[in-house]
């Protein structure tokens, strides 16, 4: 096991990626913490070489897209000196890829690699989970047509066992009325 892995578990890892805009990303100050550096300078960092982290790399959260993680999370009193007052960075796995080359310490380095293992960790998982999500939808499937199947089979069986009751008819063939 590599001194990255030691470093930072996981799973802690795993539970500072969120989904936005269809995208995995992790928030600055995720970030920061994990590479032990305040936000405000990881974000002046990347600011001074903003030619590295393209649009796809790094955004800025709107206002209502930092509204709705804000009530969401929940993390956050916009009356506080502790909360958020500004909406954060975040960055997707590339642009972690690319924190690595301009935060110069070895412990960025080594958070970098043990981030990158877990995107590619989730990555994984989220496969294995589209074919779980496939043969179950197949199950469904089949499991409806039978249930379908069932229902006919148990509906002759009952015809079988109960039949309908027959009114009286007449006999068939010719009768002789002469005899009423």
């Amino acid at each position: 096991m590599s001194k990255s892995q030691k470093l930072i578990p996981v799973e802690v890892i795993a539970n500072k990626i969120y989904l936005l805009r269809g995208v995995k990303v992790m928030l600055d100050s995720d970030l920061a913490f994990l590479y032990g550096v305040d936000t405000r300078v990881l974000i002046q960092t990347v600011k001074r070489n903003k030619g590295r982290f393209p649009i796809d790399f790094m955004f800025q959260l709107s206002a209502r897209e930092f509204e709705n993680w804000r009530s969401q999370i929940v993390t956050s009193n916009p009356g506080s000196k502790m909360g958020l007052r500004r909406p954060p960075y975040v960055f997707t796995e590339h642009g972690v890829a690319m924190l690595s080359s301009v935060l110069k310490s070895k412990r960025a380095v080594e958070v970098n690699i043990a981030i990158i293992r877990t995107f590619i960790k989730l990555r994984e998982i989220l496969s294995t989970h589209k074919d779980l999500v496939s043969e179950i939808e197949k199950i469904r499937r089949e499991q409806k047509n039978q249930n379908q199947k069932i229902l006919s089979i148990i509906s002759i069986i009952n015809q079988m066992i109960n039949p309908p009751i027959e009114e009286k008819k007449e006999p068939m063939g010719f009768r002789d009325r002469s005899k009423n």
